[in-house]
């Protein structure tokens, strides 16, 4: 759906969102359209400005997306850079609007805006590899302090969210879908990665889920998602974040910039930006190796990522696909459990 075709089609949903939050709304943009439809709101007089989200329907239910908004004020009372949500006028955090141009019904969040260049933009128009390094020790440092904060978390007792445990990466039904039956596959990449899932999983197993290296996560670190202000970064878009390997959030920042160059001078700058906040436990590994279960993650995140993409194939990343097919077979064909 182009962006003129979905302004008429939610816009009506968002200005009735609109009118159950405590905001004298003078403008509202679309911004994107994507997994969920997000509108950028400017309040009278200059006052204030929010981002109001209409969620997918079917990923959510209002539990989970009300637990997303928990973690994401405990994140900012810890001290971390995150949109601060804002309820409605009479304390509800998401209302149920109809989108008559489509037959659904979605929630509808509202959030304070955060200005910022994308941190995937200013990487993209930067040929500096020290500035990059600098970029993931900052996030690396952002990611570790996410950790702590989920790791000694006393989190409310109704807290609901998705697990991205071995059964929601590697099990029959994975989280993002059946990456080993993707249909632009060959029958020995099938085959490749069924064996590999197998292998990884039995991994997962024996790594455990130990509360130092297994809790709340964002599960969607990328560069995409995170915002440059001058010195600050700020990390959006929590509609993936569950329960997970912090290895994973690792993986997940990393993931992109594989085939840069450059790449083990960013994931140096990650890892010295973590462990300034936060050791990096390989707790399962015999080995004082603690970087030893990246590889395997990276791995994970690009299987995942062919899940995913088999789900949507109205998108069009066949050359992406191309390229992500040969590098995750790449690595199954090498693959050596760390645990």
């Amino acid at each position: 759906m182009d962006k003129e075709v979905a302004a008429r089609v939610y816009t009506p949903a968002a200005l009735e969102a609109l009118r159950a939050f405590p905001i004298d709304a003078a403008e509202l943009e679309l911004v994107s359209v994507s997994e969920n439809v997000t509108f950028r709101v400017r309040a009278a007089n200059g006052a204030a400005t929010y981002v109001l989200r209409l969620h997918r329907p079917g990923y959510h239910s209002l539990d989970e997306l009300i637990a997303e908004r928990v973690w994401i004020r405990a994140l900012g009372d810890a001290g971390i850079a995150v949109p601060p949500p804002l309820a409605a006028t009479d304390g509800r955090e998401y209302v149920n609007v109809a989108i008559d141009g489509t037959g659904e019904r979605r929630f509808a969040g509202v959030a304070r805006w955060t200005e910022g260049t994308v941190l995937a933009d200013a990487l993209r128009h930067t040929k500096s590899v020290g500035e990059a390094e600098r970029y993931f020790e900052q996030l690396g440092g952002i990611a570790a302090a996410m950790h702590n904060q989920a790791s000694a978390w006393d989190m409310p007792a109704d807290f609901k969210r998705h697990a991205l445990d071995t059964d929601g990466l590697m099990g029959e039904t994975p989280f993002w879908g059946r990456f080993w039956e993707h249909p632009e596959l060959s029958p020995g990449e099938r085959s490749l990665l069924s064996d590999t899932r197998l292998r990884v999983r039995a991994a997962l197993d024996r790594l455990g889920r130990d509360r130092q290296t297994f809790s709340v996560i964002h599960a969607d670190l990328h560069t995409g998602n995170v915002l440059v202000d001058g010195d600050r970064l700020t990390v959006i878009d929590f509609d993936d974040s569950g329960f997970g390997w912090h290895h994973y959030d690792a993986a997940v920042a990393m993931f992109h910039f594989q085939a840069r160059d450059g790449f083990e001078t960013i994931q140096r700058g990650f890892v010295r930006g973590y462990r300034a906040k936060r050791s990096i436990s390989d707790a399962a590994l015999a080995s004082d190796d603690a970087l030893a279960l990246i590889p395997m993650f990276l791995m994970i995140r690009g299987m995942a990522v062919i899940g995913w993409i088999s789900q949507r194939p109205e998108l069009d990343t066949s050359e992406y696909l191309q390229w992500l097919r040969e590098h995750v077979c790449g690595q199954c064909a090498t693959f050596e459990p760390p645990c």
